[in-house]
């Protein structure tokens, strides 16, 4: 199963990028995997017995949470900035 195509990952990045050719920088790295844990999350819904799949779902997350606490630390504007544009939070 194919979670997302270069067009939808390249479409995120220039949204989310900082500089022109960023592809690495924490907002794109948690817009990424935000649009991957909704489209898994769909996914799951369908298919409740697909274990592995939950537990990449799982990693994910925990992944996100990493750098949105990294972001949180280094530049509470930005984080705050990124969880509004992902609407992450209330």
């Amino acid at each position: 199963m194919r979670l997302m195509s270069k067009i939808d990952k390249k479409a995120i990045q220039k949204e989310f990028q900082r500089h022109d050719g960023d592809t690495g920088s924490s907002d794109v790295q948690v817009a990424v995997l935000s649009e991957r844990i909704e489209k898994l999350t769909e996914h799951l819904k369908g298919h409740k017995k697909d274990h592995s799949s939950r537990y990449g779902l799982i990693k994910m997350v925990s992944d996100r949470r990493r750098l949105l606490d990294y972001l949180k630390e280094k530049d509470e504007g930005r984080y705050q900035k990124i969880i509004a544009k992902l609407n992450i939070r209330h």
